[in-house]
């Protein structure tokens, strides 16, 4: 996916690679998709830099084992100047735990008086969000064929369009990528106007 939105000129591509809630899994594959998401970073670090693309993290990444963190840091550090693809990885991330965060961010900077409540805008909610700078999502596409959203990006994806494939993540194909854009396409976006 990462290789088809850089040909086709995609800006943003977000992926959920680790919800909040996956740390509810038995131990031994939470120990595996750590040691898988350390290994993707670890070797697809050059290649991310070589190809413009710059890699960005949301989430509560501090809960990261710190080996994994390190990698993180590396391979982020290694693409921050990259102005292609903004590939952004969704680690220990929940919509919930996000809206809770910048809750506490904005009513702290009330308290402290750096903010006035009559000044908030969705504008100033959207810059205490965890994709600040980011533009919301245009296309969510939910695979495996499951109807609901699992707590991802609940502010943002307010006006995104949505599609729902049977297919399983690892058998997901650049091919059916592309029919969805195609699908995309066709459709008219209102934002909630007539």
């Amino acid at each position: 996916m990462v290789r088809a939105c850089r040909e086709l000129s995609i800006p943003y591509l977000t992926l959920y690679a680790f919800s909040t809630e996956n740390w509810l899994r038995p131990k031994s594959e939470v120990e595996a998709l750590m040691r898988l998401l350390q290994r993707f970073l670890r070797n697809e670090k050059t290649e991310l830099a070589d190809n413009n693309i710059r890699l960005h993290a949301i989430g509560e990444t501090e809960r990261l084992p710190q080996q994994v963190r390190t990698e993180l840091d590396a391979t982020m550090a290694a693409t921050r100047h990259n102005d292609g693809l903004t590939l952004t990885l969704a680690l220990s991330y929940g919509a919930r735990s996000e809206i809770l965060a910048m809750v506490r961010r904005v009513a702290g900077d009330v308290q402290s008086g750096k903010l006035a409540p009559g000044a908030i805008t969705d504008e100033t909610l959207a810059r205490y969000l965890y994709t600040a700078g980011m533009p919301d999502p245009d296309l969510l596409i939910r695979t495996s064929g499951e109807m609901r959203i699992s707590n991802f990006l609940l502010y943002q994806i307010a006006y995104s369009e949505i599609y729902v494939t049977p297919t399983y993540w690892p058998d997901f194909s650049k091919e059916e990528f592309l029919s969805i854009l195609e699908a995309y396409q066709e459709r008219e976006r209102r934002f909630g106007k007539v």
